[in-house]
């Protein structure tokens, strides 16, 4: 057989492998979970069907100033940042599997001065110095036949898509967090407007067992109690003043800024703001479709099942085209004469029979952790699941909670004035007025952490519900690359929009590896 004979004897060997072979590995089917088909709490009032209201859920506070944080951190935060690089990073490393199907080629010049041995046999004649020009390119493909680098590009989809959707819970969980701190520094804040307040009312307490003792009717037991119960709820400002800094200092690193940054937007007093209107909780499946970190865990689990069929590929032979041609001279001068061509060019195989049982057990690693990636998928379900019902029991709760703590300050308010009038009518001793003024400023306080924790409870269920993952702030703007002052040769892939810091949306990515299971 001469060597165009083999030639057409390997491509008829390669037309059937590429029609005939099986593609190694399993076909990627999404997994199928079991969810509740209700929630087990209800949350009654403020709620609506209109699922835009759940992706900017925080305008429903109506607070400017809450708005303007959450727009600030989408553009400047850094964790943000890094996750709009990661996605860079990940359709990079797909583009670089994708052009494993292709065939590569390589140029390359060579100059060398050379001089060899007088003393071995063969060159003993003409052996001084002489130069070598060599000057052309290589070439190399390998054929896919069984699928394997198909296998590392559908893994690789799925790399990218998870990435996506890193990006998509970070979102959600940066607006969640930037919410929950503001809320806190105005719980905080009216905390502190709920001691200043009861501070006076004490301190005229203070003042009226002063002035019963220079007149010989109150004892000086009276006068400390008072200022025992003064001082203690003065000592509650420093502790809330530190709690003040640390939620505002918060603020400012999630926004991308230091302290200073956030100082003139939180300056103003404001109420702590509650949603006025709501959204639809919708139904337990939903989750599969809403929140980002369970779309990220499929995704993971569709990437490990592709690099199944990677590892297994090396069980099978690796077929590859390979061709050089050069042009070789000792001269300059005649280096491109047709007399300077030199080439090769032909087939190859190689095939790692001996190293079976290590490939097998490559594979059944891939598997392990396909299994694992699997069950880390049902986890981040039942997670979820648990979080919605969690921010759901405790928004009902925490409503009767604060419900009865209002009747009890109002209780408080009434009870102090009467206390009051009865001990300057002797009727109850002074003791009784302490008690009762420590019990009002107690519920008041009480009352105000409630109302801030009703809040949080909400954004807390708006994150399990994965708001704000599809939110779109402001228009999308390609990354700016510091790392390097230009790109070139951009594949198309590469040109696609998704979302930055700059820019909230991310267009859907084609899932390569979402196939219908084979009967």
């Amino acid at each position: 057989m001469n060597f165009k004979h083999f030639i057409l004897a390997f491509g008829a060997v390669a037309i059937v492998g590429l029609t005939g072979c099986k593609t190694v590995g399993v076909n990627y089917f999404s997994p199928k979970t079991n969810v509740p088909d209700a929630w087990t709490v209800s949350v009654e009032g403020h709620l609506s069907n209109n699922s835009a209201s759940l992706q900017k859920w925080w305008q429903g506070f109506n607070d400017p100033v809450l708005n303007q944080l959450i727009e600030r951190a989408c553009r400047e935060n850094p964790d943000l940042k890094i996750a709009a690089q990661a996605i860079s990073e990940a359709r990079a490393q797909r583009n670089v599997s994708e052009s494993a199907l292709f065939p590569n080629a390589a140029l390359g010049a060579e100059y060398s001065r050379n001089r060899t041995s007088r003393n071995t046999s063969s060159f003993r004649l003409n052996s001084g110095p002489f130069d070598s020009y060599i000057t052309g390119f290589d070439t190399s493909w390998e054929l896919d036949f069984f699928g394997g680098l198909r296998r590392q590009l559908e893994a690789a989809d799925a790399a990218l898509d998870a990435s996506v959707e890193d990006y998509r819970d970070v979102l959600v969980s940066l607006f969640a967090e930037t919410a929950t701190n503001y809320v806190d520094y105005r719980t905080i804040e009216e905390r502190l407007q709920v001691a200043a307040r009861n501070i006076e009312n004490q301190r005229d307490s203070v003042e009226l067992a002063q002035s019963r003792l220079d007149a010989g009717l109150g004892s000086q037991i009276d006068l400390s109690q008072a200022k025992a119960n003064l001082e203690a709820t003065r000592a509650q400002v420093p502790q809330l003043r530190t709690q003040l800094a640390t939620a505002r200092n918060r603020i400012a690193t999630l926004t991308g800024g230091y302290p200073n940054s956030v100082q003139g937007l939180l300056s103003q007093s404001r109420p702590i703001p509650l949603p006025k209107a709501g959204f639809s909780a919708g139904l337990p499946c939903d989750l599969i479709r809403s929140r980002p970190d369970i779309r990220r865990a499929e995704r993971d689990f569709a990437s490990a099942v592709a690099q199944i069929g990677v590892a297994e590929s090396d069980l099978y032979p690796k077929f590859n085209l390979f061709g050089q041609f050069n042009l070789q001279s000792m001269s300059a001068s005649n280096l491109f004469d047709a007399s300077s061509i030199a080439y090769s060019f032909g087939p190859s195989i190689n095939w790692q029979i001996f190293s079976a049982g290590r490939i097998r057990n490559s594979v059944r690693i891939e598997e392990a952790q396909a299994e694992a990636a699997l069950a880390a998928y049902e986890k981040t379900v039942l997670l979820a699941v648990e979080e919605v019902e969690n921010s759901m029991a405790g928004i009902a709760n925490e409503r009767d909670r604060l419900n009865a703590l209002r009747r009890a300050v109002s209780a408080s308010n009434e009870a102090v004035g009467l206390v009051k009038e009865n001990f300057k009518g002797g009727l109850v001793d002074f003791q009784r007025v302490i008690d009762t003024e420590r019990t009002k400023f107690t519920n008041e306080d009480s009352a105000v952490v409630s109302k801030g924790q009703i809040a949080v409870f909400y954004i807390a269920l708006y994150k399990a519900l994965g708001g704000g993952s599809e939110v779109d702030l402001i228009p999308v703007k390609e990354p700016q690359m510091k790392a390097q002052g230009f790109m070139m040769g951009k594949r198309k892939k590469e040109l696609e929009p998704f979302t930055t810091p700059n820019g909230a949306t991310i267009k859907p990515v084609p899932v390569a590896t979402a196939k219908p299971k084979e009967q």
